[in-house]
């Protein structure tokens, strides 16, 4: 828990004031004690160890000597003045220069005194040397504070250098604040925790975060503030699912009536997989508890997420309700517009399209269907939130893709009716399941894990930019089939910073290698009004165009069975979870179909595990979890999202047990305690009543 010196403001703390708070407010976000407590170093510098002159190799990183030092001097005049010294030991000889405080050294500086001195060697005309390395006078009675030890080393930015605000003033005030606030730092964690999982304190982890002892204090350290910060998130987001399945009353689906089964029996284009089955019997059970449902349903491209999300929908319309459908872009919405509306006939149910492109007539049609309850679902953007959008009662909501749209979007779809809609979730980005605890622990999870029968595993190829020509022969071999092909590349026009194909000049290169009138191409960026990304978009779906040459807008919300080859160019340059959605735009129909890469010849280490694992699998939670290895959680959450996934220190793809071991923790919490009362569970009543209360809270609330 914090006391309250913990919330004094910044400015106040000795090393700091009015001038330095600000900077410290603008650069990093630091307003308080507490947040500048949790400002951890990013790495540490070992000074645990001297090395002899002789011992001293240029590769190595910073290092630390103990010398005395024999003479210095000034050489050169206004610019090409510098001071050189000559350090020995016992082994040898090493120059020492310097460039800047040129005065202040040469009153401060004692021949003939032992020094230790740290920084970079470097070799220079045949002479060992350091530049402007960190100079200290050797006491061995009275070492210094971060001498001898590991030292901590902190993000600064070059505003915070010019109030001296580098990693070292920031040491300075850091150590500081510890003198006045480190006795008043409680416990956030129950007792019996910090003894199971041989945790340190929170006093003695504080401690040895900014200023390890060694190297085993440090891992302790860093070990209990990661147990407590994923502990603290975990029991944010499991204590406000269960106030929330208390709070929030849930529409009742008694009924599975006419047009369920109707489309069950007579409409469905396919057997349902046995894990579709599931994830609507999981639907089935949520709505029929009388509480809100709150659940995300995860699967991989084309593994049938929509048909669930209709066959909700229908549950809902034969229990007496409306139905909405929110996706991130218009594309995707009108994409899900005509998927359904190819899916039931005309006077089955009545769907409308919202997005910001409706024009103004139809916009009035609809908000009286709407009201009315002569429309049963309604398909669109993030219009379908927007104020003028009256319901007359939606029971059911579905959100795709979910990571591009905020917390606060979504529930803007509560208030749509007096009783909150039950809420499905769905996502075509595999999450691998660390993440999915984080990000959506107060969400329940299903997985789609499943191909419909039938579907051809896609053939993966890379191929570098001197195989091109077999790149051509392939697409002319398809497109003579019948087929069609997409280009996808990362930029619309060249880029002075990247050495990356474009899509202007792809245009260009087809146009020559597939002339008129044998081979007609569409083309769709970002920067077309919708009306002409449409348009091109719908010449391909009919087959009109033979190649679409695209951007990354076409990741999603695109369906063309005939689709039978991705190219993707420069595919070195994109992430993993692109890469598995780019090609999951083919493969959606009975024949067998590809994605190429194409790359440059020279390769990354990451760049090189990323193609070869697209070329190795099909499995988007195995790409995913590989994905997260490599980059990290990135912002797979989006920003709406970021009060979740500001780690300070926990890292999603390597502390994955400490995850589990505080998920589990606060599961059995909750389930032998819930409502907090046992004395043992009293520090986390408080801080669940306050949420300013623990250090680790400024995080997550």
């Amino acid at each position: 828990m914090i006391e309250q010196i913990l919330k004094s403001p910044i400015a106040y703390l000795k090393g700091v004031g009015p001038q330095r708070a600000e900077i410290l407010k603008k650069e990093i976000g630091i307003y308080t004690y507490s947040d500048l407590l949790t400002y951890y170093p990013f790495r540490y510098i070992d000074k645990t160890k001297f090395y002899k002159i002789n011992q001293i190799d240029v590769d190595l990183p910073f290092i630390q000597v103990l010398v005395r030092l024999r003479s210095f001097e000034i050489i050169g005049e206004k610019r090409t003045k510098r001071l050189i010294a000559q350090a020995i030991d016992d082994t040898g000889e090493i120059e020492l220069i310097w460039f800047q405080g040129i005065n202040w050294l040469q009153k401060n500086l004692r021949a003939n005194q032992v020094y230790i001195i740290f920084g970079k060697a470097v070799l220079f005309n045949g002479k060992v040397q350091m530049a402007h390395p960190e100079m200290e006078s050797y006491n061995k009675n009275a070492i210094s504070k971060g001498n001898l030890r590991l030292q901590p080393v902190y993000s600064s930015t070059e505003k915070l250098k010019q109030y001296s605000l580098d990693s070292k003033g920031i040491q300075k005030i850091m150590s500081n604040l510890l003198d006045v606030c480190l006795d008043q730092i409680q416990e956030s964690l129950p007792f019996y925790l910090i003894e199971k999982y041989k945790l340190y304190k929170q006093q003695q982890a504080i401690q040895n975060i900014h200023f390890p002892l060694d190297a085993h204090n440090l891992k302790k350290a860093q070990s209990t503030l990661k147990f407590e910060e994923l502990f603290l998130i975990q029991f944010r987001m499991l204590k406000a699912k269960m106030l929330r399945t208390e709070k929030y009353k849930g529409n009742i689906f008694s009924n599975v009536g006419e047009k369920f089964n109707y489309f069950y029996n007579n409409l469905l284009p396919f057997e349902l997989t046995n894990a579709q089955k599931k994830v609507i019997k999981e639907i089935r059970f949520d709505t029929q508890r009388g509480a809100q449902m709150n659940r995300l349903v995860q699967g991989d491209v084309g593994s049938g997420k929509t048909i669930v999300a209709l066959m909700a929908m229908l549950l809902a319309i034969d229990n007496g309700f409306q139905a909405c459908l929110m996706a991130p872009t218009e594309i995707l919405a009108t994409q899900h517009y005509h998927s359904l509306k190819a899916l039931l006939p005309n006077d089955f149910v009545t769907i409308s399209l919202l997005t910001g492109s409706t024009k103004k007539k139809d916009r009035k049609i609809i908000a009286e269907n709407l009201a009315s309850g002569k429309l049963s679902i309604l398909i669109g953007t993030h219009a379908l939130i927007e104020e003028p959008v009256k319901f007359k009662n939606l029971g059911f909501a579905v959100i795709d893709e979910q990571h591009r749209f905020g917390v606060e979007q979504r529930a803007k779809l509560w208030k749509k009716n007096n009783i909150p809609p039950h809420i499905l979730v769905m996502t075509a980005t595999p999450i691998p399941r660390t993440l999915a605890m984080t990000l959506y622990g107060d969400l329940d999870i299903s997985v789609i894990d499943e191909l419909p029968a039938g579907r051809k595993p896609i053939e993966t190829k890379h191929l570098f930019e001197s195989q091109r020509l077999r790149m051509f022969g392939f697409m002319k071999q398809e497109i003579a089939k019948g087929r069609q092909v997409y280009i996808v590349y990362p930029l619309i026009q060249e880029s002075a910073k990247l050495d990356l194909k474009n899509l202007l000049d792809g245009v260009d290169t087809m146009s020559k290698e597939f002339p008129l009138p044998q081979y007609k191409i569409s083309i769709v960026h970002g920067q077309l009004k919708a009306a002409e990304k449409e348009f091109e978009m719908q010449r391909f779906v009919k087959g009109e165009t033979q190649i679409m040459v695209a951007t990354t807008v076409i990741e999603v919300g695109v369906n063309v069975p005939n689709a039978s080859v991705m190219i993707i160019e420069n595919a070195e340059r994109f992430g993993l979870s692109q890469l598995h959605q780019l090609r999951g735009r083919v493969g959606r129909g009975a024949e067998q179909s590809y994605c190429i890469l194409m790359s440059g010849d020279k390769l990354s280490k990451d760049g090189r595990i990323r193609l070869d694992t697209m070329v190795r699998s099909n499995d988007g939670f195995e790409i995913a979890e590989i994905d997260l290895q490599l980059r990290g959680p990135g912002n797979i959450e989006g920003k709406q999202q970021s009060g979740v996934m500001d780690l300070k220190l926990a890292d999603l793809a390597t502390d994955q047990t400490i995850l589990n071991e505080a998920r589990l923790s606060v599961l059995d919490i909750f389930d032998k305690d819930p409502n907090l009362e046992l004395p043992e569970h009293q520090i986390l009543k408080s801080i669940s009543q306050n949420s300013d209360n623990g250090i680790m809270l400024n995080k997550i609330s």
